[in-house]
């Protein structure tokens, strides 16, 4: 049954849902709501909370939780997530799954707490030091919060890899109806006989990310980027009036949604408008956009984001000098509307 949520909270619950018993967090705007309610709602139900000294600590915790074999989690706004990047190399480095949400805020430095899609860089490019990288959702309305919190859980145990769900403070504050399924059997969660959680074997099993020997480093390195590689059978993306589209906007998360409004806008003014829509932000559905932009319909990409241009170089790499890719953006909080989006369309501006 679907109920009316409040997106932070939605994530807070369907984490529940996937089985995650473990959150370590620290206060920061506009994503409180989500440590606010696990501080009452995982005790309730056994789990464990705690609201860390820091970012840096929290990160740490999560290790340890992943660690052990716990279903972890920790969230933060952007200048947070900064705090945490040595742990979550960390985490790649070891292997260790656990979810990361950045609901994310206006930058740089303190910035704003304003949404803001700054911190795109960041999530797919690793972010912190080091050959890695998270696996990287971007949902762009409240019910898939509470899909791709749910499923993050599952990749994170499948890839044994970080993977993180962002937001922005639009989709973490706004409220819409949505289902959260009912919590799973933590029995039935995977077994993880890597884990360090007491095994009576007496096996060694050391959870860490420290290789000496230069060899075993590289190979190690090789075997991760082998996996990166294999995250591509789980690419997600939505295709939005595509197929004769003369312009094609590429956005994510909530501006996709101010992207969709201007496309029926601009349908119903006889302009042939579409939008590609990447759930997975790593990996990137870079075949997808560069298929598009195969068709011969097609004249231009805008790419509508949030921020100064980030997701615009990965849209021009998919696109490689196929057709135009122009850019517009919003930054400091300031969002666009679709009207605006079509002003530009339709006269540049």
């Amino acid at each position: 049954m679907k109920k009316l949520w409040k997106g932070n909270e939605a994530i807070a619950e369907a984490a529940i849902a996937a089985g995650m018993r473990y959150f370590f967090g620290y206060p920061i705007t506009p994503q409180n709501e989500i440590p606010e309610y696990l501080s009452w709602r995982l005790p309730d139900i056994g789990g464990t909370f705690i609201q860390a000294e820091s970012e840096v600590a929290a990160i740490n915790m999560v290790y340890g939780a992943g660690g052990a074999g716990g279903r972890t989690m920790t969230s933060s706004s952007s200048p947070g997530i900064s705090l945490k990047q040595e742990g979550i190399s960390y985490l790649a480095g070891a292997e260790v799954p656990c979810v990361i949400v950045n609901i994310m805020r206006a930058g740089p430095g303190l910035g704003g707490i304003q949404p803001a899609q700054g911190d795109y860089f960041q999530a797919v490019k690793g972010g912190g030091h080091g050959d890695y990288h998270s696996m990287v959702y971007a949902p762009c309305s409240v019910q898939e919060f509470v899909d791709k919190t749910i499923l993050a859980f599952d990749k994170a145990d499948e890839y044994r890899n970080p993977v993180m769900l962002i937001g922005d403070g639009m989709l973490g504050q706004m409220m819409e109806a949505a289902e959260i399924p009912p919590m799973r059997d933590l029995a039935s969660l995977p077994d993880k006989p890597w884990a360090a959680k007491g095994n009576t074997d007496y096996k060694q099993r050391l959870i860490n990310s420290i290789k000496m020997n230069s060899d075993d480093l590289e190979a190690h390195n090789i075997q991760l980027a082998k996996k990166y590689e294999d995250m591509k059978k789980d690419i997600e993306y939505e295709k939005y009036l595509t197929d004769d589209a003369e312009i094609v906007f590429a956005a994510y998360g909530s501006v996709a949604r101010i992207c969709k409004a201007a496309v029926v806008a601009l349908r119903k003014d006889g302009v042939k408008a579409g939008l590609i829509r990447p759930i997975t932000l790593f990996p990137y559905p870079s075949e997808v956009i560069s298929a598009i932009a195969g068709q011969p319909c097609v004249k231009k990409f805008v790419t509508v984001e949030l921020s100064m241009g980030q997701m615009v170089e990965d849209v021009r790499l998919a696109v490689n000098g196929k057709r135009a890719v122009e850019f517009y953006g919003r930054t400091g909080g300031s969002v666009m509307m679709p009207a605006d989006l079509v002003r530009y369309v339709k006269e540049g501006k």
